[in-house]
């Protein structure tokens, strides 16, 4: 005869570790209109906002968008190693402060960057297993040109350095866990959105909560089997 026990509530599972999922492209790909409605439907996904010694464009927010700073704060960021990455692009410099992304991966929090190739890189030496990236391409070159005409931020001299930049970032594509080709822009969206999901899902950023639970099933199940 069996009798009934009080039941509780079973524990709470400890949060897994966090995610770095990195989106890169050559400028005028999408990667910042993406990340932007990717984090909009996302919102326990942080952006990593970058330091940056570029000029702010009408349109960008300090703190918001990027930490705008000097060329000798940049560097002694650098030199002190409390970057995480860093890049000099189009002759300015690029970098994502080191701590507030360590402290999300301990506390389980996933952080969107919106970083270069050579950045990427950098993020892939340092912190290899905690990153997911992919690689946006243009559907064609007149495609790109024209996106980056449209929008209005850079004269014709820039846009000719971002071509040769897209020429050097492109072949690149292979060092990716995923690439996208950004010909149709809710397409490109849903694909990212299952990007993460299937990244947050995998088992080696769930050892620490499935294996508990796991623990406590087989534990059940040995008092279940022992009891029958």
């Amino acid at each position: 005869m069996s009798t009934a026990t009080a039941t509780s509530d079973p524990p709470a599972v400890a949060p897994r570790r966090g995610l770095i999922l990195i989106i890169a492209s050559p400028s005028g790909a999408g990667k910042s209109t993406l990340s932007r409605l990717l984090l909009q439907k996302n919102p326990d996904l942080t952006l990593s906002v970058s330091v940056t010694t570029r000029q702010r464009r009408p349109s960008e927010v300090d703190g918001i968008h990027y930490h705008f700073i000097d060329k000798r704060r940049f560097e002694a960021l650098r030199d002190r190693g409390e970057l995480l990455e860093w890049a000099e692009v189009h002759g300015n410099y690029y970098g994502t402060p080191r701590e507030p992304v360590e402290a999300a991966l301990l506390a389980g929090r996933d952080t969107l960057f919106d970083i270069d190739v050579q950045g990427t890189l950098q993020v892939y030496q340092a912190l290899r297993p905690d990153v997911a990236s992919v690689f946006i391409l243009p559907p064609s070159i007149p495609e790109l040109v024209e996106r980056l005409r449209r929008r209005a931020e850079d004269d014709a001299a820039t846009i000719q350095k971002r071509l040769a930049s897209a020429a050097k970032e492109i072949p690149h594509w292979r060092d990716f866990d995923y690439v996208l080709v950004n010909d149709d822009l809710e397409r490109s969206l849903a694909s990212l959105e299952a990007i993460l999901t299937a990244e947050r899902l995998k088992r080696a950023r769930n050892d620490l909560p499935a294996g508990g639970l796991v623990d406590e099933l087989m534990a059940e199940l040995a008092a279940k089997i022992a009891g029958s």
